[in-house]
């Protein structure tokens, strides 16, 4: 009865979690859709600029609208105004006719180019068509000829009279249509037209939207000031509902956003202005013209006042909604998060609820941003090329949510977890006559003989009897570095016995794989320490009685260093290493899914030998063999608690060896053990998920790259192509770059809760993780495409720096580095004065120089000197250890 109805209870809490996040996510929508009041229309519309092409077609590529499609948008306008302005004469030959029939005013144009014939054509059907309707109220000839340079004044002109000539019976008003400045700047166009045509845009010149009517009403002014004997028609007169926000031209004087909102305010403003009723004039535009992306950028898709599927946008009275589709939106995104929202408040329940909420709402935001995403193509008009650009970055999307995610499990699990369950502490040492035998295998390669037979003497020293040590180098073509272990190996007697390798294969698994047929018969565990560390005494007494469970095959214990304190850079590396011990570790050892390193590990003879014994194929064969052990369904265990301390990486190159190798393994391991992974196997649904995500943060580290070389191409297009490469992509890339920054952010959090470490040390590790970002990626896709990888030693310990070679271990980093700042100089220029969407692909291409800034600077911190030693670290012992603060209770770390 009590478990029925703590299962009830569960339930319950799961179900309220969910429904709380995906109601509060609702809310925000709600809240976020509404606008403030606007003032209303006062008056009906005069007129509309008019463009009949639909939502697929366009005169570039010479589809046009039907009559039933032309029909059916008059019939629409009619219901609004009585009269339209056209553009051109030959594209739809029958409108006037139709608008006749609806008896609808038209101000018909004639369309101007730089070509003489297809302008004549123009000319000669207006002329016919003004002839034969009498509706015709009057005829434009041009729409901003002047405006992008297709005449010169004199041409224009030309045309003008002949029009006037063609059309001198019929006595109809004759004008071209400029913007007020092309006006201003041309007076003597005034004297050959019979009216001003004059486009009123502030959108264009950067004007808020806050005062965008006032200042179109003084720009009207000022014409009328300057040709106070003409009859002044507004032909355009609007504000677009999306497309790049413009700054003005006096800096600081604010932006102008294009908005669903802002066009509202726009129109309604005007139409609800005491002038409005006293001018001429015409909405820019009836319906939103998709095909004008390509000769007029990203916002010239989105003037009219319905959209391309013949919808209006707004009304003109009430109250506005940012986005139509807001409610379908944020039921979508309810419903694609209710279910793992669900199952963390379920399965979580020995989490503290507001971690449970807090990760479901981290799910709920990522539901947010792929729906937003998926739902770009509705919301926007997108050529082919728009729709490819789209599809990256919803894969890049995908691909951070995945990463997200995947940390924020690990950084809920450590900071709201009540305790872990799976808690594994030293044990106390059997006797000696129950002590089992071990065999430890110390593998080296053109190592420092002094390191090496520090780690021999540290292994000697140890507090049992029961052991052996087999040393194997392999490799090592300098006698003068091998030869003083094989003396020392003598020197403590016949359980240490030396072997030298010649021309060995298999890396170091090939050394291992050597050693385990070597070993004593009676040996039931083998220990594998790297050749730099020195162990602590107790060792294998305290973690052998794990053994005593014939399910155990893996005791790991963590890597830490020595000899750090007194140099930067061997100080980043310490606590960057640290972190992952600390905080991932502890992740994976509560599914049974730990990550075996090479180095202060304890594996089960049998188990080892019963899979075949190290994988030389690959070049990370710890980890390749705790996931076969895994796989046969072994137990694994990690013990928290300092052993044995070995020496940082060199410098930063020797580090990113390491990384890039760790990196190319990873993807080895993946390759082949995905089958194992994502079908029948003995893995269990948890070690599935850590198997496959635990490399997520590397595979975030790839998806970087790529999007460093996706912007740098994108900003290229930007400069050379501008409406070409109009896209919105700020506001698609800005979530994924968030969802990045966040990521970087959970980390110093982490090691903030669960380490004793000061805020500088924290920023050091941050720094050499975010630096080793391009090495990761480089392993990654290499892993990805090749097969076989070389397994590099990595130099440890301190080594004078040549000043020459300081460039060349970041020199990919600097190029890249250059790149994006080039880019970002490059669009400074050209765009940044004026276009807040630049400003904002700015900023992104600033963010993405922050790996490659942190490589610079751990570059720099491996040259800086060393300092002067502390007083000397006292040895830690089990019994001393201090408690370990991520999770209580008893937790310890060295």
């Amino acid at each position: 009865m009590k478990t029925a109805a703590s299962l009830l209870y569960r339930l319950f809490v799961a179900l309220m979690i969910a429904a709380a996040v995906g109601s509060g996510q609702y809310a925000l929508w709600e809240r976020w859709s509404r606008t403030g009041d606007l003032a209303e229309a006062s008056s009906g519309i005069q007129g509309f600029a008019y463009s009949a092409f639909q939502r697929n077609q366009s005169p570039l590529e010479g589809t046009y609208p039907s009559d039933a499609e032309v029909a059916a948008d008059l019939d629409l306008m009619a219901t609004a105004t009585r009269s339209v302005r056209t553009y051109g004469s030959t594209d739809h030959p029958s409108l006037v006719a139709l608008a006749g029939e609806r008896k609808l005013s038209v101000t018909a144009g004639a369309w101007l180019g730089a070509d003489h014939a297809p302008n004549q054509r123009e000319l000669d059907a207006l002329v016919d068509t003004v002839r034969n309707h009498r509706h015709v109220s009057r005829v434009i000839i041009g729409n901003e000829t002047l405006l992008r340079g297709d005449l010169e004044v004199e041409e224009l002109i030309t045309y003008l009279n002949r029009t006037r000539s063609a059309l001198k019976r019929t006595r109809t008003p004759i004008s071209t249509a400029e913007p007020w400045h092309v006006w201003l700047k041309h007076p003597e166009l005034a004297r050959h037209v019979d009216f001003i045509t004059v486009h009123l845009l502030p959108y264009h010149e950067g004007i808020p939207v806050e005062v965008a009517v006032e200042y179109a009403l003084m720009r009207y002014d000022e014409l009328a000031r300057t040709f106070p004997k003409k009859k002044i028609v507004i032909g355009e007169i609007g504000w677009p509902s999306r497309g790049p926000a413009k700054e003005g031209f006096n800096a600081g004087s604010g932006f102008a956003v294009p908005s669903v909102e802002n066009a509202a305010r726009f129109i309604r403003e005007f139409l609800a202005h005491p002038r409005a009723r006293t001018l001429d004039y015409y909405l820019m535009e009836a319906f939103d013209q998709p095909w004008k992306i390509e000769v007029e950028g990203w916002a010239g898709a989105y003037w009219g006042l319905y959209n391309a599927d013949r919808e209006p946008k707004f009304p003109l009275d009430g109250f506005i909604v940012k986005d139509p589709r807001w409610s379908e939106k944020a039921l979508t995104a309810a419903a694609l998060a209710f279910i793992p929202m669900f199952l963390i408040g379920f399965f979580l329940s020995d989490w503290r609820l507001f971690g449970r909420l807090w990760l479901a709402s981290l799910v709920q935001a990522c539901a947010v941003t792929l729906v937003i995403g998926t739902n770009v193509p509705a919301d926007y008009y997108l050529t082919g090329r728009d729709l490819a650009g789209l599809a990256g970055l919803i894969l890049a999307t995908l691909l951070t949510i995945a990463v997200l995610l995947s940390h924020g499990f690990e950084f809920g699990e450590v900071l709201f977890k009540h305790r872990w369950t799976r808690r594994f502490l030293p044990l106390p040492p059997h006797s000696e006559e129950r002590e089992p035998f071990v065999s430890i295998h110390l593998a080296c390669c053109n190592e420092p003989p002094e390191m090496v037979i520090a780690t021999i003497d540290s292994l000697a020293a140890m507090n049992y009897r029961n052991f052996e040590v087999l040393v194997l180098d392999n490799n090592t073509r300098d006698e003068a570095l091998w030869k003083p272990l094989e003396a020392r190996c003598a020197e403590l007697g016949p359980r240490f016995r030396f072997f030298h390798l010649e021309n060995w294969p298999g890396f170091k698994a090939g050394a291992l794989n050597f050693g385990l047929k070597q070993t004593d018969p009676r040996a039931e565990v083998v220990g594998v320490v790297d050749a730099d560390y020195v162990v602590s005494p107790d060792w294998l007494s305290c973690l052998i009685p794990h053994f005593d469970a014939p399910d155990v095959a893996v005791v790991q214990a963590p890597q830490a260093h020595r000899d750090w304190e007194t140099q930067p850079f061997r100080r980043m590396c310490n606590w960057e290493f640290d972190g992952f011990f600390r905080i991932g570790m502890h992740h994976r050892n509560e599914r049974n899914a730990l990550i075996q390193h090479g180095t202060m590990t304890l594996v089960r003879r049998m188990a080892l030998e019963e899979v075949g014994g190290w994988s030389e194929w690959c070049i990370c064969e710890d980890t390749e063999l705790g996931l076969r052990l895994i796989e046969k369904g072994y137990d694994t265990r990690y013990v928290d608690h300092v052993l044995g301390r070995g020496l940082t990486p060199s410098d930063f190159a020797a580090i990113k060896s390491q990384r890039f190798r760790w990196a190319f393994g990873a993807m080895q391991i993946l390759k082949h053990h995905l089958p194992q992974m994502l079908g029948p196997s003995r893995l269990n649904l948890a070690q599935r998920y850590h198997f496959l995500t635990g490399w997520f943060s590397w595979l975030g580290d790839a998806l970087q790259l790529v999007f460093v070389f996706a912007s740098l191409a994108w900003t290229l297009g930007m400069v050379y192509l501008p409406k070409a490469f109009g896209l919105p992509v700020s506001a698609l890339a800005l979530p994924v770059l968030a969802f990045m920054a966040f990521k970087a952010a959970l980390g110093p959090i982490l090691y903030r809760r669960t380490m004793d470490a000061p805020w500088r040390d924290i920023l050091g590790a941050s720094v050499l993780s975010v630096g080793l970002a391009h090495a990761i990626s480089r392993g990654i896709f290499a892993g990805i495409v090749k097969r076989h990888g070389e397994f590099v030693r990595t130099p440890k310990g301190w080594k004078a720096q040549g000043r020459l070679a300081f460039f060349a271990p970041i020199r990919e980093e600097i190029l890249l580095l250059v790149a994006l700042l080039t880019a970002i100089g490059v669009l400074l220029i050209t765009h940044g004065s004026t276009d807040l969407e630049a400003r904002l692909w700015i900023g992104i291409l600033a963010l993405q120089t922050i790996p490659y800034l942190a490589a610079i600077a751990c570059q720099f911190a491996a040259y800086r000197p060393e300092r002067q030693p502390a007083a000397a670290r006292p040895e830690v012992h089990p019994a001393q250890a201090p408690t370990y603060a991520g999770l209580e209770p008893g937790h310890q770390n060295g």
